[in-house]
């Protein structure tokens, strides 16, 4: 190489390596130089079908000697070297034109081929660029707040933005990470991250993605996440790993393709070398009979791995056609995982519902003083409702839960005792414990009360009396707001006070059961840590028939684990919570819709959904059948078009150049069959053929409808 750049061989190669117009400007000499022969007005100029090779062969030679012999050197055997091998050989057999044409052919398939793959590819650089750099961090003093009242802000890189600073989007801006409008409203735009071509409404207490654009309004910003885990910082990070991260088959390919590219060599000598003594063909041949070199060069460059080596090119377009679409995945082995389960297990609250909670009532069951009895009914401070809400607001401060969440918004605006926590502790799956700094305990003055909020399960287990444990569950049984509602129970200093909570299935849930069921056939069920009748009902509202309930975190790790042995094809977990995290990381592929998802999930999960919408989970699998489909199609199709062009070669049937052009023709049809991984997924063929019936009617459609307003224009009123 250090040769070739002192003499200049490398600058020209790089100039003309993979150049269209010189590549096709080469092509047309060669025909030219084909066609002399058989033209009488060119017949007549004796050199010129020489002149016009010696032209042409540099054009494409240049670049394919220089790549061929540092492959070479570096002990690699691949496609570009089989070529510039069998190219040079035919030089010096005789046979410059069909060398030529070879590298001529090859080049122009090997630009297509490098167009196809880009088209496949999810352009993240275009997000890149348009994202902001800086960020508008408003200033606030003390216990200040930020209010449009106070817009003073300063520049600050995007990068250095805290959670929980506010910041200050104006119209036509995008929000630089993700946050929640803390005050104004406005329309945003999410088209570039997920595919969503509809604006949408933003108003206070409204989460809004990083990369997000702002088209009217202005917004005052809560920071929720720093710019290592914002969305748009998630994208790019995902989709760029997503297509490195190889499947088992592209793989198995990458390492069977340099062992197969040196057996080719190898049968393309010993045909070669072998032929005269075994078939008694000549050694250089003639215009009667191909010699053993040439079928040699034939074998050498039908069966090279081109279009093998392309097939896999479905996994890289399916996952930029996901990502267009807000879907991002861990890589492509994450599609052959999926198109392999045959069971799908939902969580339940916030990925089958709203997980939009609202605080229905608050009920004392337990250890509160009763009126009836003459005893004083003020045992708390002003109240127990009051006290109770005001504990588990304190509680549930920064919690990213649905039932946090409803807690704290239940509590705003309201007159409420302060209460300080300390010793704060989070169990997932059972519940929340700290200590009150403001409240002492009844048993022991010197110690402050502890407080637990959670399941009723939970709550109930820490009461060390069977009897007394037994009289909280048989009290939440006989609750005045019956079994319905979503519940949590709070124990203080002895006292348990029931919240309940009211939960609504999400917006087309049941067409997206009916599809899973239906049309991919699988096993549906539902996997809650929530009691029975909660569970049953929404079950019922969506349309599940097998429904598993009262579970904690371990017992849907055992769940997914045991399905899965039972059904051997693999299961797929959808939640979002940290409660979830154990059974989504031991799922074949774990599903979070990643606007509410905690941070936990999100790492262990295999597929993202940015939108927030579950219709996207049947798409992604559709998708995922599809792309394997492909795939072997792909890899059948390559396999064919390789003995179809190496037997009539090896046998003398078809000339080099002919050779090319079915090895080359294969392997842009592997590359125009992969990209179909860009059109909208179906679920049989059947589905296909009715959309491409679809697409004909459409275009056939569109182009009477435009030859009609053509002759309507073109017409003269007499």
């Amino acid at each position: 190489m250090r040769m070739a750049r002192a003499i200049g061989w490398a600058d020209v190669a790089d100039a003309l390596r993979e150049h269209l117009q010189l590549c096709c400007i080469s092509l047309g000499l060669l025909l030219m130089a084909a066609v002399c022969p058989h033209v009488p007005l060119l017949n007549s100029v004796g050199r010129l079908p020489a002149a016009l090779i010696a032209i042409a062969f540099p054009l494409v030679g240049v670049s394919a000697a220089l790549d061929a012999l540092v492959d070479i050197a570096d002990g690699k055997i691949n496609i570009h070297v089989l070529m510039a091998l069998a190219a040079f050989a035919s030089i010096f057999m005789g046979n410059s034109l069909e060398g030529g044409l070879l590298l001529a052919m090859f080049n122009l398939a090997h630009i297509a081929e490098e167009y196809f793959t880009s088209k496949s590819m999810y352009d993240v650089r275009e997000l890149k660029e348009n994202h902001p750099e800086f960020a508008l961090l408003l200033e606030t003093s003390g216990d200040e707040s930020a209010h449009f009242s106070n817009l003073n802000y300063a520049k600050v890189p995007v990068h250095d933005l805290e959670v929980g600073s506010h910041i200050l989007v104006r119209a036509g801006e995008a929000v630089p990470v993700d946050g929640e409008v803390y005050q104004g409203s406005s329309t945003i735009t999410i088209e570039h991250l997920t595919g969503e071509t509809k604006p949408v409404e933003r108003t206070v207490g409204d989460a809004i993605p990083g990369g997000a654009r702002n088209l009217e309004g202005m917004m005052i910003v809560k920071v929720t996440k720093s710019w290592e885990d914002s969305t748009l910082n998630r994208i790019v990070q995902l989709t760029e790993e997503g297509q490195l991260n190889k499947p088992k088959l592209q793989r198995w390919l990458d390492e069977f393709g340099e062992h197969y590219s040196k057996v080719v060599v190898a049968l393309s000598l010993a045909v070669a070398l072998l032929g005269p003594f075994l078939f008694n063909w000549p050694f250089f041949g003639n215009s009667v009979c191909r010699g053993s070199i040439y079928r040699g060069l034939g074998l050498m460059v039908a069966a090279s791995p081109c279009a093998l080596a392309v097939a896999p090119l479905a996994y890289a377009t399916a996952i930029s056609s996901l990502a267009s679409k807000g879907i991002l995945l861990k890589g492509g082995h994450v599609l052959d995982a999926l198109s392999s389960c045959q069971s799908i297990a939902f969580d339940k609250t916030g990925t089958l519902t709203t997980g939009k909670l609202m605080c229905k009532a608050i009920e004392p069951i337990h250890g509160h003083l009763d009126a009836s009895n003459g005893v004083d009914p003020s045992c708390c401070t002003p109240n127990c409702e009051s006290e109770a809400l005001a504990v588990a607001a304190a509680m549930e401060k920064g919690t990213t839960h649905p039932i946090g969440r409803a807690v704290l918004k239940h509590s705003v605006g309201r007159d409420l005792p302060v209460v300080a926590v300390e010793s704060f502790e989070s169990l997932p799956g059972r519940g929340v414990v700290a200590t009150l700094s403001g409240i002492k305990a009844k048993d022991n003055e010197n110690e402050f009360a502890k407080a637990s909020i959670g399941s009723v399960e939970y709550i109930s287990s820490l009461y060390r009396s069977y009897g007394e444990s037994e009289q909280i569950k048989e009290a939440v049984k006989c609750s005045a707001f019956g079994p319905e509602f979503v519940q949590a129970a709070l124990s203080v200093d002895k006292k348990v006070t029931l919240f309940h909570f009211e939960d609504e299935p999400r917006t087309g849930v049941c067409e997206v059961i009916y599809t899973l069921r239906e049309k991919a056939k699988l096993r549906i069920m539902m996997l809650t840590g929530d009691h029975e009748s909660s569970a049953q009902r929404v079950a019922k509202a969506v349309c599940i028939e097998e429904v598993h309930f009262s579970l904690k975190p371990e017992d849907k790790l055992n769940k997914v684990k045991a399905v899965s042995r039972e059904g051997g094809g693999g299961l797929i977990m959808v939640g979002d919570g940290i409660n979830d995290a154990p059974a989504l990381a031991a799922a074949t592929v774990g599903i979070v819709l990643a606007q509410r998802a905690s941070a936990t999930a999100v790492a262990v999960a295999d597929v993202l959904l940015l939108q927030d919408n579950l219709c996207v989970v049947p798409f992604c699998i559709a998708k995922a059948r599809q792309t394997t489909s492909l795939v072997k199609q792909s890899v059948a199709l390559a396999l064919t078009c390789i003995v179809f062009a190496a037997l009539p070669s090896v046998l003398g049937f078809l000339p080099l150049w002919l050779t090319v052009l079915l090895h080359e023709g294969g392997t842009l049809l592997v590359c125009l069959n992969s990209i179909r991984a860009l059109n909208p997924p179906t679920w049989s063929w059947a589905d296909d053929i009715r959309q491409l019936v679809h697409s004909l009617k459409n275009y056939v459609s569109a182009k009477l409808n435009s030859s009609s307003s053509d002759c309507s224009a073109s017409t003269v009123p007499l």
